[in-house]
């Protein structure tokens, strides 16, 4: 069977200032899956304008490689929200990335303004899920996938945390409705979906729990603060050895012409349907797609 194509892996996007080029110019031979260029929290209010054009200047400068690059813009209810997201339209971006909304009529207006402002077709809009309004909107937001730019959710739980009194405690019970919620909006509408960041910078322990816990809960990777949390992300984002072996397993298995017209198999000593075919096949594609990325 043909493998399903499977886009570029995002285990690991890195936020970094926009207002530092020497980070900039670090964040170039990183091993991170993208690069998030910060207008917004990274960045100092006297300092927001010459930021913008500092990324504007990397982003034409190019060397980013591999690494996706997303810009992240001050929220439009900011004194430089509105310029953030018309002067971008003249860098070459892979995403822009705006916080703070709240609907799905901010959906809808933001991408009417990229269409105004002259992003090109290619460029996706990607957007922050942090505010209690986002969360209780949020299959609304996601349906607006398909008429608009919408390509992605990126968890924001620090300002979540802050606006609902919720603690950020090892283990994010408090948070797990929200993480559940926010993946089913976003697999029924096809987006991309994004952890949040993991504060604990010195603790690589909780980091890698926190990886785990949205590996299996069904996120695309991480959004990292720090270059020491990108192995992590990439590691646990990425398949294993032992669930590569399965996978390549069960397609074999059911390749096989002696198993012609069966839909369901004993693999290794468990059934396997078409469906878990159809999984291994995406494991198998991801894999290919990092390796690639590694070579």
């Amino acid at each position: 069977m043909n493998l399903p194509d499977t886009p570029a892996p995002l285990r690991s996007v890195l936020y970094m200032p926009a207002s530092n080029p020497r980070a900039m110019a670090k964040a170039r031979a990183l091993p991170c899956d993208a690069v998030a260029l910060d207008l917004e929290d990274a960045v100092a209010p006297e300092a927001k304008v010459a930021a913008r054009a500092t990324l504007i200047d990397e982003a034409r400068a190019g060397g980013f490689g591999h690494r996706r690059l997303i810009a992240r813009i001050n929220a439009l209810s900011t004194p430089w929200g509105h310029d953030d997201l018309t002067a971008l339209a003249r860098a070459p971006i892979d995403a822009l990335l705006v916080p703070k909304i709240d609907s799905e009529h901010d959906i809808a207006a933001l991408s009417d303004a990229m269409d105004a402002a002259g992003y090109p077709a290619h460029v996706p809009l990607w957007v922050m899920i942090e505010t209690p309004r986002a969360v209780l909107a949020i299959e609304r937001i996601a349906a607006q996938a398909a008429p608009t730019r919408l390509a992605a959710f990126m968890l924001g739980l620090n300002d979540l945390a802050k606006d609902t009194g919720m603690v950020q405690a090892p283990g994010r019970a408090a948070f797990m409705p929200v993480l559940v919620q926010t993946v089913l909006a976003a697999r029924a509408h096809g987006l991309i979906l994004l952890d949040g960041v993991c504060n604990a910078i010195d603790d690589p322990a909780r980091l890698e729990a926190e990886c785990i816990q949205a590996r299996d809960l069904g996120f695309d990777g991480k959004t990292l603060i720090h270059p020491v949390q990108i192995e992590t992300a990439n590691r646990v984002f990425a398949p294993d050895a032992a669930a590569l072996a399965e996978a390549h397993a069960i397609v074999a298995a059911f390749a096989d012409p002696a198993n012609a017209g069966k839909g369901a198999l004993k693999v290794a000593g468990k059934m396997a349907e078409l469906l878990h075919r159809d999984i291994a096949a995406a494991l198998i594609a991801k894999a290919a797609a990092i390796a690639a990325r590694a070579g």
